[in-house]
This record gives C-alpha cells, sequence and structure tokens, in this order.
C-alpha cells in the first residue's frame, strides 16, 4: 500500500540533532510553507541567535526559550512514494513519558546518534525503550558527521557499537546512515562527503519502511470496546486485535467463560452484509443468545484461548518521580481491560548500559525492571513475544500514566481451569451477624517482643466478648500446614505466604485472624499485604533487642549466641521494622494489661461495631 501514512518515530539523546534532521526532512522535501524559513531566520536575528533549522518545530514558546524539546510533537509531510506522520520525541530525561507516548504510535523508528559522542545512556534507553514497546522496525542515523570530517573509522566504530546494543535486544537496525542534519547530507540527497558509503539516505530509508501488519492467522483476540443496544439487538463492538471471524463461529469470551455464536457482523457505513472480517477492522457481533460480555472481555476460539491468570511477570520501564515499590496497587490496562494489580516482587531491575540485572525491592524513574504483579479479578492475557497486542499494556496510578509493560510471563494456574463459585453469605452479612468485620491483625516483631503472649490474650479478649477469632501463631503453624517447611530464604518466604493465604480464608468467613509471625523482612510482609487486601493490618509488637534477650522465654537468644541456631533474626539474621504500621505497640514501655487494651481500642475502632456504622469498608470481592 505505497500511499498508505506511515508513521515514524524520532528518538535519540537529547541534543544530538533530531528536531535539526527533521527541520532538513521538511525543508528538503519541499513541505514547508512558503516564507517559514526566511520567518524563523528573522525570528532568529532579532533574538540575536544564530539560525538554526530546530526552530522550525517550535510550537511553543517555552521550547524556544529552554532551548529543548518538551513534548511530543507530530508532523505530517510527504514524498513521492507516500505521507508520513512524524513523531519528533524528546530526548531530555524528564520528558520520556511523552517518548513514550510517541514511540508507542509508530510504524517505524529512526534512532539519532551523536558521531562524537556516540550511544549514550540515553540512546541506549530509548533503544531500550523501542524494543519494550514492540517496535521493530528500526534504522540508526549518527548524526554530525561533518564534525568528525566524514571518517568512516569513526562511523564503522559507533555503527558497530549500537548494532551489537541493538542485537542484544533482539533489534537488527535496517540501516545505519551517516549524515550531516545540518547541512543536509544523505537526508534526500547522497552527499560526496562520504564515498565509502553505500547504503540509503534518510528518505530512502524511510520509504522502504513497511506499515505494521496484523496477522489474520494469529489467534483470533477480539477485546471489546462496548456493548450497544442501538434496538432490539445487542451489539458487541471492538476492534479484532489478531485473527479472523466469521458468521457461525462459536466465541468463547474471557474470562467469564460465556460461549455462543455469531448470527451477524456489524460494519460501519457498510451496505452490504458482512460475513467475515480480520485483524485490524473494527465491527460489531451480534450472538445468538444473551450471554454476561462487557467492556474488557476477549472474544477467542476455543482452540486457542488466552491464558487466564491472577499472577504476571511484566518487564516495565518506569515514569514518574515516586518509586514503584512492593504492595503498592495500580491499574494495569491490556486492550480494553482494566485491572487493579499488586507488586508482589520486584525480581530484577536492569541496567540499560550493559543489560545486567539485579534484585531490587523499587523502581525508580526511568529504570527498567522485570516485577510480579498479582490481580485478584482474573487476567486475559498473552505472552508479548507471540500477541503483542494483548500482552502490551501500561500501568497507572489513578488517571495518571506511569509506567509502560510488556507480558514476559503468565502463571496459568489451576484456578485458571476452574470456574470460581460465588458464595451466597456476603460479607455484609457476616459482619451483620457476628457484629463485627473479619480482619487480619499481622503481629510481627523481634522473638521475645511479646507477640504470642499479646495474641492469645486478644483472642480471649474478644472470644469473651462473643466475637469469631483465632490466632495463627508462627510456632504452631510450622508443627501443622508448614511442618515440610525448612528455614532457608525461599522456606521462610513460602511460609508466610501461606499464612497469608489461610488468614485471608479465615478474614473471607468473618472472623479476626490473629498471626503471630517474626515475619522480618518487609517485602514477605508486602506480600501477606498485597493476599489480604484491605483487611490487613500490620502491627509492630517493638522491643529493643536487649529487652526481648533479657526476656528470651524459649532460650532461643542464648542458643543463637553459642552458634547453635544459625541465622536466627535478631543476632545473625536481620529484622527489618515495619516503616509505616498500623499499630506500633512498645512491649518495652508497656506492661501486658496496657499493651493489650492499646491493641483493644485499635480493634474495636476499626473491625468493631463502630465501623459498621460508619459503613467503611465493608464491601470486599470474595
Amino acid at each position: 500500500m505505497p500511499n498508505s501514512q506511515l508513521r515514524i518515530v524520532i528518538v535519540g539523546h537529547v541534543d544530538h540533532g533530531k528536531s535539526t534532521l527533521i527541520g532538513r526532512l521538511l525543508n528538503d522535501t519541499g513541505s514547508l510553507p512558503d516564507g517559514k524559513v526566511e520567518q524563523v531566520q528573522e525570528m532568529s536575528r532579532k533574538r540575536g541567535m544564530p539560525f538554526e533549522w530546530a526552530f522550525l518545530l517550535d510550537a511553543l514558546q517555552a521550547e524556544r526559550d529552554q532551548g529543548i524539546t518538551i513534548d511530543t510533537t507530530q508532523i505530517h509531510f510527504k514524498t513521492k512514494q507516500r505521507p508520513y506522520v512524524i513523531i519528533d520525541a524528546p530526548g531530555h530525561t524528564e520528558f520520556l513519558k511523552n517518548m513514550v507516548t510517541g514511540a508507542s504510535q509508530a510504524d517505524a523508528a529512526l534512532l539519532v546518534i551523536d558521531a562524537g559522542e556516540g550511544a549514550l545512556e540515553q540512546s541506549r534507553r530509548h533503544a531500550f525503550l523501542l524494543h519494550l514497546l514492540g517496535v521493530r522496525q528500526v534504522s540508526v542515523v549518527i548524526n554530525k558527521m561533518d564534525r568528525v570530517e566524514f571518517s568512516q573509522a569513526r562511523y564503522e566504530t559507533v555503527a558497530h557499537e549500537i548494532k551489537e546494543y541493538l542485537s542484544e535486544l533482539g533489534l537488527f537496525p535496517k540501516a545505519v546512515i551517516p549524515i550531516s542534519a545540518r547541512h543536509g547530507d544523505n537526508i534526500v540527497t547522497r552527499t560526496d562527503q562520504a564515498p565509502w558509503y553505500l547504503g540509503p539516505t534518510v528518505i530512502e530509508q524511510l520509504d522502504s519502511f513497511r506499515q505494521q501488519q496484523v496477522s489474520p492467522d494469529q489467534p483470533l483476540r477480539f477485546p471489546l470496546q462496548d456493548v450497544y443496544k442501538p434496538d432490539d439487538r445487542r451489539i458487541l463492538a471492538g476492534r479484532i486485535e489478531s485473527g479472523r471471524l466469521k458468521v457461525g463461529d462459536t466465541l468463547r469470551f474471557a474470562p467469564s467463560g460465556a460461549s455462543a455464536t455469531v448470527v451477524s457482523i456489524e460494519a460501519w457505513n457498510n451496505p452490504n452484509p458482512v460475513l467475515s472480517a480480520q485483524a485490524g477492522q473494527s465491527i460489531g457481533v451480534t450472538l445468538d443468545k444473551r450471554i454476561f460480555a462487557e467492556r474488557g472481555h476477549i472474544a477467542h476460539h476455543d482452540d486457542a484461548p488466552p491464558t487466564l491468570t491472577h499472577r504476571l511477570s511484566v518487564r516495565l520501564f518506569w515514569l514518574v518521580t515516586e518509586p514503584m515499590a512492593l504492595g503498592k496497587t495500580y491499574t494495569l490496562k491490556i486492550a480494553t481491560a482494566e485491572h487493579r494489580v499488586t507488586v508482589e516482587q520486584v525480581t530484577a531491575v536492569i541496567n540499560v548500559e550493559d543489560l545486567t540485572s539485579t534484585p531490587g525491592k523499587a523502581v525508580h524513574r526511568n529504570e527498567v525492571a522485570e516485577v510480579v504483579v498479582r490481580s485478584r479479578s482474573p487476567i486475559a492475557v498473552d505472552l508479548a513475544a507471540d500477541l503483542p497486542r494483548t500482552g502490551r499494556g501500561v500501568l497507572l496510578d489513578g488517571n495518571d500514566v506511569v509506567g509502560g509493560c510488556l507480558v514476559i510471563e503468565a502463571e496459568d494456574s489451576a484456578s485458571a481451569n476452574l470456574t470460581e463459585v460465588s458464595h451466597t453469605v456476603s460479607l455484609d452479612e457476616r459482619a451483620a451477624a457476628n457484629g463485627h468485620k473479619g480482619g487480619i491483625l499481622w503481629l510481627t516483631g523481634l522473638s521475645g517482643a511479646g507477640k504470642s503472649t499479646l495474641a492469645m490474650a486478644l483472642e480471649r479478649a474478644l472470644f469473651d466478648r462473643g466475637w469469631q477469632t483465632f490466632v495463627l501463631d508462627g510456632d504452631n503453624v510450622r508443627n501443622g500446614l508448614n511442618a515440610g517447611l525448612g528455614f532457608s530464604p525461599d522456606d521462610r518466604t513460602e511460609n508466610i505466604r501461606r499464612v497469608a493465604e489461610t488468614a485471608k480464608l479465615f478474614a473471607d468467613a468473618g472472623v479476626v485472624v490473629i498471626a503471630s509471625l517474626i515475619s522480618p523482612l518487609r517485602a514477605d510482609r508486602a506480600r501477606a499485604r498485597v493476599i489480604g487486601g484491605d483487611r490487613f493490618h500490620e502491627i509492630h509488637v517493638a522491643a529493643d533487642l536487649s529487652v526481648c534477650e533479657d526476656r528470651d522465654p524459649k532460650g532461643l537468644y542464648k542458643k543463637a549466641r553459642a552458634g547453635e541456631i544459625a541465622e536466627f533474626t535478631g543476632v545473625s539474621a536481620p529484622y527489618e521494622a515495619p516503616e509505616s504500621p498500623e499499630l506500633l505497640i512498645d512491649t518495652g514501655a508497656l506492661d501486658r494489661s496496657e499493651a493489650l487494651a492499646q491493641l483493644l481500642d485499635y480493634v474495636d475502632e476499626t473491625l468493631g461495631k463502630s465501623s459498621l456504622k460508619s459503613g467503611k469498608e465493608l464491601t470486599y470481592v470474595i
């Protein structure tokens, strides 16, 4: 389709010459309005500034004043072959969010690199983002060759460096073009400054790019955009992202599992009956029966379903100042679906310079990381490597985009093949019958701080009031539920997970669960909070190590000091105190009755009758 518009994103380090390149492209293809160049030259003269081709793109006064591009600008121009939209994405670190917005719309990309400086960290970061966003058609432009006297040796050094980096990402540039954007060399016309270069000019390379194609031969993915009822029909509308469908096909809808047969295909502004549709088309379908299907559901054929999962591994690029942290909840948007997901694990933070990775607990601005997120609702998803349209998404915090991500692993757990059975007794009913809400009181602290003592005293006090309550004590669960687990880091993490899952079931039943475990690591407690959701209350039972060691009710500190217990928390293994628990009880300063009174006051306020009357936190999903 030679006359179809192609979308090109131009990326690179700040000051490597992207805007200059675009200015020359517009000028040298005759795409500028008459007198535009003269107008900018006069403006520059009045300001006492040398003329820059980049000034042609300065739509905002702030851009001229700052001397850097601060927004994604779309520029339309034509060659003899076809029209283009060039997306000038900012190179400055502060504006990478706009670069992501631009690249996500592109069919192909030009990566601009300064011949003198080579591929700096920002250039590599932009290359990684192109990979992350699924842009596979990439060419490299080595700019400012005039400053290195069109040295073939320098060109080859920079070209080898960037091609080697891109190949590690699975990107293979169509061309590496030496240019001087300022003087117009190798942009539209070939320069005699580099007789050793036999490849295409920038325009020739642009004209060789192809539009991104969505394949009708892939599995069907038809995410629903909306359900319309114009008359007695019920039209399920959306865009087919991959595959094809036809009248008479049986469609199944994920994640509900409902199925129905296509009776008709509705196409806009098409008076003739439509019998089939394929990837790239926006359509509506009517079905032979009324089923539950809504925005975000994905229609597919039975023989090639998406993965249904509650747990995803994603590779993401973080865009905002506030870091992504364990236990934080965001909105994940994939296709038309939105899911609330919580960060369960930061598997690795990736160094974009050399692509090495290290474990982490948070992801900071402009970092790339591999992260595990968990959702309470089932997510219908594909791996980005298989079906990018339903394997690529964004994370939002409120209404703000905070990250872009690719799905690299989806845990197809046994639950994905089961049909969840809804309880006929709601949490509101349980709370009304019990006179209190269910909840998880997670008591954490050093051995000897008084967790078990306080937990058992609280259980007795609540039971005497007629409350439904139960203690999950760390030692007790290791004698039963977790008897097969040892004390390796992985086993300790699994111990916490199992207790949290068990506590969640108790809380679902309306019970006040008192979990008493050292649980020394913040990351493990954050995962427990993810599992428990809004009903999770972290309570730090605090006492100085010296106080705990003086008490030593089980003689464990004495054994640890003698070397008889390896990796003992507080002695040879760390305890990470909660940073912002819902409640802190200092058992070093309070006696047992005072500590219990403080804890009871908190429980009354958050789970008791007064909280029922307020109507707060009464709606949960089971």
